[in-house]
């Protein structure tokens, strides 16, 4: 598995812990050990320009998803077959910013958008009332597990 972390926004940024993290969602969910994704970490206007282009809003936002091959979750018995899952892009100022509003620091701000836009790019949506509540769901369940793990790893 390829996870690619490349931090061009200028705040700083623990990768290691996003590292952690993707690797501890993907196996949760799944997803094949040749599975490929990027997280690229963007300032605002950066995170601008790519909001205007594909979703046609102004104004910088938290993160966005691209999507590659379109795969989903898998089980324990089928594994999502290998492929590119495709691009997170987090803007680290818009998280902090967040962050404040939340009371919760800036790398539990990148771990939920971190982890809120890795379901995007398996297929979850939040439009609908039933796909936000299991999208949603399945997001706190991955953070609380992977919050676990990283108390254990620190013990």
């Amino acid at each position: 598995m390829t996870i690619e972390i490349n931090n061009e926004s200028g705040h700083e940024v623990d990768e290691q812990v996003l590292l952690r993290l993707m690797e501890y969602n993907l196996a949760e969910l799944h997803v094949s050990a040749d599975a490929d994704v990027a997280i690229v970490l963007v300032d605002e206007g950066a995170m601008e320009s790519l909001h205007v282009q594909w979703m046609d809003e102004p104004g910088p936002t938290d993160v966005l998803s691209f999507p590659m091959d379109e795969l989903r979750p898998g089980s324990e018995d089928a594994p999502t077959p290998a492929g590119l899952l495709g691009d997170i892009v987090l803007c680290p100022a818009v998280a902090e910013t967040q962050a404040v509003a939340a009371k919760h620091s800036t790398q539990d701000e990148l771990i939920l958008l971190t982890t809120h836009g890795l379901l995007h790019l398996l297929g979850f949506d939040h439009a609908e009332p039933d796909e936000e509540r299991e999208m949603f769901g399945l997001q706190r369940e991955l953070i609380t597990g992977f919050q676990a793990v990283e108390r254990q790893r620190r013990a």
